[in-house]
């Protein structure tokens, strides 16, 4: 019974179509910025990674030195 009115809240197709424009448009916007956005967090990831690849190398290398140093 009231399931119409309430998709009628959150539901609208405006009669001119030429409302559709500016919504596509700013949509398009959203998701290049999402797009841009999770490249960066992707390439800001890796980097990250790397350093913490080359800091892990450096303890191991570390460590196994002076492993080598006690014997």
């Amino acid at each position: 019974m009231y399931q119409p009115f309430v998709l009628s809240l959150f539901l609208y197709f405006p009669e001119d179509k030429s409302e559709y424009g500016p919504a596509a448009i700013t949509f398009i916007i959203f998701m290049i910025g999402a797009w841009l956005t999770m490249r960066l967090i992707i390439k800001v990831s890796k980097r990250e990674a790397k350093k913490a690849k080359e800091l892990e190398e450096r303890i191991i290398a570390g460590q196994h030195n002076q492993g080598n140093s006690e014997q």
